[in-house]
């Protein structure tokens, strides 16, 4: 999991305003019943030492934010006076979160979002094509491939003299519309980074367009027998095998990054076990990928300084590195800000999958590395 959408938060400083609260819309209530939610998280962070301008544009913020379909939650983060991030989250991280402190509570929001995929999903006839994507941190973009061909599209019925080649003619039409669609998904594929495109629609169109992709992206596609162009179309369906495409890779990102680790684990200085060793590779910029046990309940602390990469287990650590004022704050919210400004992945995982709650693999090993 990259984690781009998360650096705004540190960008500027503290103290900050974390938030998650249900915002579903599915009552005739909701709206009232969201006012509630946010009137109590409010006091809440007024209890803690919350500035009033910074509660203000939160408010302003929960006020003007539009509605979403079905159930979700939305995380917002505030300091300072202003807003630096409001997001929605379809899987619930907690009930509820109102905190005020020297970092964000950033793992909130990370947590609801689990690993991401960047996807692109095709639906194809042998017209044209309606595209949709995402990139890894969620945001979406459309785009409707009309083919240059419109005629003849359908094949004549058997018969007449000119049969085959009105045939030959259609068949040479969807081609070039095949060509023309295979073209725009390839550009927006590289756009968006996808890691798998789903492609559905017309049996026929399918076919003509994964042959004419480049081949980067042809082993990329997962073809399915749902979804339609046509005009009133179920899109459940297609939604559903969208979101199974996208499950399966990323549970497949998560197993190759333990079955790395576990291999790399006995192999002395490839990798980071523990928080202690997780800290002090983080502290030189060392991380690659770090495993986390998805766990919002940690009462895991570290002590922090005003750089990234200014984190330790003690403030004593701290100032030995020149660290004039440190800071206790939670563990993963110290972790995730060396982390996004390292560029470093993250992956959540279970505690069965970890026995010591935190690890990292490594971007290179040295004595030093070794020693700790």
């Amino acid at each position: 999991m990259r984690l781009t959408m998360i650096r705004p938060l540190y960008q500027r400083r503290g103290p900050w305003a974390s938030v998650v609260l249900d915002a579903s819309h599915e009552t005739e209530d909701a709206a009232h019943a969201v006012a509630l939610r946010w009137r109590a998280a409010r006091t809440e962070l007024a209890a803690q030492g919350a500035d009033e301008p910074t509660l203000a544009a939160l408010d302003a913020a929960l006020d003007s934010h539009q509605p979403l379909a079905g159930r979700y939650w939305l995380a917002a983060y505030a300091a300072n006076g202003e807003v630096a991030l409001i997001e929605p989250i379809v899987a619930a991280p907690v009930d509820h979160l109102a905190t005020f402190g020297p970092l964000p509570h950033a793992m909130a929001l990370v947590s609801g979002y689990g690993e991401q995929v960047a996807w692109l999903r095709v639906v194809v006839d042998r017209t044209g094509a309606d595209l949709v994507a995402a990139t890894e941190t969620g945001r979406r973009c459309t785009a409707t491939v009309r083919g240059s061909e419109s005629f003849p599209i359908r094949k004549p019925k058997p018969g007449g003299w000119s049969q085959l080649r009105h045939q030959q003619a259609a068949e040479e039409s969807w081609d070039r519309n095949a060509a023309e669609v295979a073209e725009e998904v390839a550009e927006l594929a590289q756009s968006v980074g996808a890691e798998v495109i789903v492609v559905a629609g017309d049996v026929r169109a399918r076919r003509l367009l994964v042959e004419r992709l480049p081949e980067r992206w042809r082993s990329r596609t997962l073809d399915t027998d749902a979804g339609s162009r046509a005009a009133g179309a179920d899109p459940e369906p297609l939604d559903d095998a969208t979101l199974l495409a996208i499950a399966e890779l990323a549970d497949r990102h998560v197993t190759g990054v333990l079955e790395r680790f576990r291999a790399e684990r006995g192999n002395d200085g490839a990798a980071g076990v523990g928080l202690a060793a997780t800290v002090a590779a983080l502290q030189r910029g060392q991380v690659d990928t770090l495993l986390l046990v998805n766990d919002l309940s940690s009462t895991e602390k570290l002590w922090i300084g005003d750089s990234p990469t200014e984190l330790a287990l003690s403030p004593d650590e701290l100032r030995a590195m020149g660290t004039a004022n440190p800071r206790e704050v939670r563990a993963d919210a110290a972790v995730l800000r060396a982390l996004a400004a390292t560029d470093a992945d993250l992956v959540l995982v279970g505690p069965d999958d970890l026995d010591v709650g935190v690890a990292a693999l490594l971007r290179y090993a040295d004595a030093s590395t070794r020693h700790r």
